[in-house]
């Protein structure tokens, strides 16, 4: 393996536990010492990859900002195919990728928690799944594919029910997932 792949593989350790500690532990809570110790390095090495616990915050932060795009860059027929693609992805890849549903508790951790650096806390902020979801949920109401009433409550109940189930997933992996479907039907129209 060559040195560059494998100070890239480090590199992924690190954020790796980071993830894992700032999502179990809390960022406030999670001391450099906490993450080196655990990725089995010394302070000095981690600091070589990443110059303070903020930097990597904000590494973390911008990988899971590039998740919620993903959304956005999916083909579909029709908005209920959008919710049905959308869910039946990010259910595989929670099971493929543990690391999705630990993103779901980070990011919004970085959105709610207090003593989050200023500019971390306004990039995970920019992320709002409940206002670009209304509009297609206002969309399929039209079309009568998704079911009537208050488009922002509709919204809420389904991503609430995804952050629900990610925050579920990422602490307890031997739950199993539910079908993307029932989810779904939380805004499909009867």
């Amino acid at each position: 393996m060559k040195r560059e792949e494998q100070k890239e593989q480090r590199k992924k350790q690190i954020m790796s536990v980071a993830l894992d500690l700032f999502v179990k532990k809390g960022y406030a809570a999670t001391k450099v010492s906490d993450i080196a110790k655990t990725a089995n390095m010394s302070v000095g090495l981690l600091f070589h990859y990443f110059e303070s616990k903020e930097k990597l915050l904000e590494e973390l932060t911008y990988i899971g900002l590039q998740g919620t795009q993903m959304p956005l860059q999916m083909e579909y027929l029709n908005e209920l195919d959008f919710y049905e693609k959308f869910t039946s992805q990010l259910i595989a890849y929670m099971q493929e990728q543990p690391i999705t549903a630990k993103m779901f508790v980070f990011m919004a951790q970085m959105q709610r928690t207090e003593g989050i650096p200023e500019n971390i806390k306004e990039t995970a902020l920019s992320v709002n799944t409940l206002e670009k979801s209304v509009d297609i949920i206002k969309s399929g109401q039209k079309k009568g594919i998704i079911r009537k009433g208050n488009p922002m409550a509709l919204s809420n109940a389904y991503w609430c029910s995804i952050q629900g189930i990610a925050e579920q997933y990422a602490m307890h992996p031997d739950i199993p997932l539910p079908e993307a479907e029932w989810i779904v039907d939380i805004i499909r129209l009867k």
